[in-house]
């Protein structure tokens, strides 16, 4: 069976990474033999949308499972869409979250386990709220219509604990990721809504 290990690099003594979207390397391994084939995400600097465009990615290159820290609800709708299912990894290397996973160690969740990344704007100076230009205001303006519901910063699954300033930085940068993808959602609505057509 064809799995993939989200990671912090391309083998299997490399840390698993326990974001999705925006990990360094995926690892495919075969379970069977256990021959394993690091690549580089390439949705690591996307401007947005990294967890779809990097979930298609896994599933373009065939793989039957997932195994990760972290799962959003962007990424985790295409492996749904797709029949794959999505293994939650509490930390240890690319061959632990593998063993792990062979011998029948990890469950497979039915949910995202992280929230769309929202309400969390330690951004590059957008100000959207009181942050006084900076970038840290915990306000979105006025929200209507419940396009997006107001939901606490998100952080690491309680089991999983961020361990390195590298994984800090790729879960920042997926959460820097899932907010342009709201702004975007939230600006097209916005443009509809002034244009008289009726919201999503």
């Amino acid at each position: 069976m064809k799995i993939v290990v989200s990671a912090d690099g391309p083998d299997l003594d490399a840390p698993a990474s326990p974001v999705f979207g925006r990990c360094p390397m995926y690892v495919f391994v075969d379970t069977d033999s256990m021959a394993s084939e690091g690549v580089e995400n390439p949705a690591i600097s996307a401007g947005g949308g990294a967890g779809i465009q990097a979930a298609q990615f896994v599933v373009e290159r065939g793989a039957q499972a997932v195994v990760t820290g972290n799962m959003g609800p962007n990424a985790f709708n295409v492996f749904q869409s797709a029949g794959v299912p999505i293994y939650l990894f509490g930390g240890g290397t690319v061959g632990d979250a593998v063993e792990a996973f062979r011998s029948g160690r990890l469950q497979s969740t039915a949910a995202a386990n992280v929230q769309a990344h929202a309400g969390m704007g330690m951004g590059r100076g957008m100000g959207m709220g009181r942050g006084m230009g900076r970038g840290m205001g915990m306000g979105m303006g006025r929200r209507t219509g419940g396009a997006f519901p107001q939901t606490p910063p998100t952080g690491p699954a309680p089991s999983q604990t961020v361990t390195s300033q590298e994984e800090e930085i790729a879960y920042l940068k997926d959460m820097a990721g899932g907010l342009r993808e709201q702004l975007a959602h939230t600006l097209a609505q916005l443009d509809r809504l002034e244009k008289g057509e009726e919201a999503c």
